[in-house]
């Protein structure tokens, strides 16, 4: 494939495996398909389970939250597919980015990237304040009320210590080594799925069947406050009055609940420090997304099952803070409580840490690139890039530590079915240009799975709220300009030339045919 020329020059699939090799930004290849299991396990079950599930059936879908999640989880199931595909095909580092870079050139490639920027690095500041929540409520059982992690420091400001030091930590364990922290998310995993299954079968003792009924609340339209620029886009074009239950609270719920299922698109990220990438990435992909989607939907049952959907939508008055021990305490059990507050604690912690090893990756394949600045590359002794999780960790510690988290869900949301829809559509891209490259893993029935994982996930976006989308085209507009002042003139790429010759892929066919599979 001939590269294109300014904005649209692509970066070969050839020159993306060569730059792996470079000794000053080398990463360590030492992660099993089971590494990568865990990892996406460890994001994927954290905030989600333990609080968007209570959010959604009190506050949009009811009964129907575990509706929900089989929605969600069937647009992520189609996105994977291509993922694996793309993971399998080109094993390097950046995930979207580095995938759209193969196929639609730089300037997509950087909208992707600093796409995920906002995906990651808020979705890591947002759940390291849930994480300090969680352990205020810890520590309270342990040493009694009044235990504070964050206090006042005027300003609407607020010092939260308890976030902090969550950063503080897990920089530290990534700057030391990947390994290391895929065996701390191994046991903390563990630890916190053990909680889940908890859950699942205590709360089955206290489910009663009223609590079902209507599975599909009907709509509330006039003074839900999710109406007006709050309400879905969906709800707004088709003239709801609001999306907070019915039918386009259910849609609206399933866009919510997709943040739960973030994690195994960072899978992906860690593809160039994986053994055999070509079948470990897909599998680990795979087989986190099947563990999670079985467990997302049995505690939604469980939950709106010992409670009514009622008791758990959001006020004032809490804060907005209705979780899975929400409907414990509802039914007595509050020492079931404690013992979830504790498994959310563990959750929440390797959220965070893989948060962060997603953003960190992305940020070193761009930075690589030349779109940031080089030094940002550069991986030190123990094979990792230390520069850039220092900067991102640093960064993300100061939103999480004195900034209010509130609301960041959705853009979480619409930044990540951003990159999945141009990932699927890639798959159909480079089907067409590259039918040469060897492929561990072919998504099947090409065109139709990647045009619906496209139309899967469009849908979702139309599901978040108009108010999201604002937020997402200012923040675009930012990485517009920042790519036109300093990116475009410093792309390795551009500075290559586009008549660069292209390097062999091994196992390629020069002839142009599809490999066997």
């Amino acid at each position: 494939m001939v590269p294109g020329t300014g904005l649209w020059r692509t970066k070969s699939i050839e020159q993306s495996i060569a730059d792996t090799d470079e000794p000053d930004t080398k990463l360590r290849r030492n992660l099993s398909a089971w590494d990568l299991t865990v990892f996406g396990v460890a994001v994927v079950i954290g905030a989600g389970i333990f609080t968007l599930t209570a959010r959604t059936a009190g506050d949009f879908a009811g009964p129907s939250t575990s509706l929900a999640f089989v929605f969600a989880a069937i647009a992520c199931a189609l996105a994977a597919l291509c993922y694996a595909e793309f993971a399998s095909t080109v094993p390097v580092a950046g995930s979207a980015y580095t995938f759209s870079y193969a196929t639609f050139g730089e300037f997509i490639a950087w909208i992707i990237g600093w796409d995920l920027v906002l995906e990651l690095a808020v979705g890591a500041a947002a759940v390291a304040k849930g994480w300090s929540a969680y352990l205020q409520t810890v520590l309270d059982y342990i040493l009694g009320k009044g235990t504070k992690t964050s206090f006042d420091i005027g300003g609407g400001l607020a010092f939260d210590w308890g976030a902090l030091f969550l950063v503080a930590l897990l920089a530290t364990l990534l700057t030391i080594g990947t390994k290391l922290s895929s065996r701390f998310s191994m046991v903390i995993t563990g630890i916190k799925v053990a909680v889940v299954l908890f859950v699942i079968v205590l709360g089955f003792f206290y489910i009663k069947a009223e609590n079902y009924t209507p599975f599909v609340p009907p709509a509330q339209p006039g003074g839900s406050s999710h109406s007006g620029v709050e309400q879905s886009v969906f709800s707004l074009i088709a003239g709801g009055q609001g999306s907070s239950f019915g039918v386009f609270g259910l849609l609206a719920g399933a866009s919510l609940v997709f943040f739960a299922f973030i994690g195994f698109d960072i899978v992906a990220t860690t593809a160039e420090e994986t053994r055999n990438p070509q079948k470990s990435v897909p599998r680990g992909i795979f087989g986190s997304l099947a563990i999670v989607t079985v467990l997302y939907v049995a505690v939604s049952l469980v939950v709106v099952g010992m409670v009514s959907y009622k008791d758990l939508a959001t006020s004032a008055g809490d804060g907005g803070k209705k979780t899975l021990a929400t409907a414990f305490a509802q039914n007595g059990v509050d020492w079931a409580a404690g013992i979830i507050s504790v498994g959310a604690l563990a959750g929440l912690t390797t959220v965070v840490m893989v948060l962060l090893l997603g953003q960190v990756r992305v940020i070193y394949a761009m930075s690589r690139d030349g779109l940031l600045p080089r030094k940002l590359a550069k991986t030190g002794s123990h094979g990792t890039p230390k520069t850039a999780t220092i900067i991102v960790s640093g960064m993300v510690a100061v939103a999480a530590t004195f900034f209010p988290a509130d609301k960041l869900e959705e853009m979480v949301n619409v930044g990540t079915l951003f990159a999945f829809v141009l990932v699927s559509a890639g798959v159909l891209v480079l089907r067409k240009t590259r039918p040469d490259l060897p492929r561990a893993f072919k998504v099947p029935g090409v065109p139709v799975i990647p045009i619906l994982a496209i139309l899967a996930c469009l849908w979702l976006m139309l599901n978040l709220s108009v108010l999201t989308w604002l937020r997402f085209f200012v923040w675009m507009v930012v990485g517009v300009v920042i790519y036109f002042a300093y990116s475009r003139r410093h792309s390795l790429l551009g500075k290559r030339g586009a008549s660069a010759s292209p390097l062999p892929v091994a196992g390629a066919d020069p002839t142009g045919n599809t490999p066997d599979e």
